[in-house]
């Protein structure tokens, strides 16, 4: 009874789940409104930043700067209110992301990668406002 089971319920167990999880999307994936103008928003910031402490080349401190954005928008999606976020979790987020960021872009200065990361999270929360 036990291989009988196996062979006849078994296969279509998994085809059945492997239907659903592939053809039937539970919810469809979207992307926050706000999210291209916190990716602009953070990538000027990281380019701006970059420049004051002099930090590799523009474009590897604006994706540094884009990279905090979205981390900043996908931290703060959650929220009912977009207005009230928090300026230190802005800030912490932005640097943490700012700081892994530019250990992949450019290893030259771990302090001022997350100084970047930290203004573009500041730049978001301030805008935002």
């Amino acid at each position: 009874m036990n291989r009988l089971l196996k062979r006849v319920f078994f296969p279509g167990i998994v085809v059945t789940s492997l239907i659903s999880a592939t053809l039937i999307p539970a919810k469809p994936a979207a992307a926050d409104e706000d999210l291209v103008k916190d990716v602009g928003i953070g990538a000027a910031a990281g380019a701006i930043t970059g420049i004051i402490t002099n930090n590799d080349s523009v474009f590897t401190n604006a994706v540094n700067g884009a990279a905090a954005g979205a981390a900043v928008n996908a931290a703060n999606s959650g929220r009912r209110n977009k207005k009230d976020g928090n300026l230190v979790q802005d800030i912490g987020v932005g640097a943490a992301t700012g700081t892994v960021v530019g250990e992949i872009t450019n290893r030259d200065n771990t302090l001022s990668n997350t100084v970047n990361g930290a203004a573009a999270g500041a730049a978001i929360h301030i805008f935002r406002k």
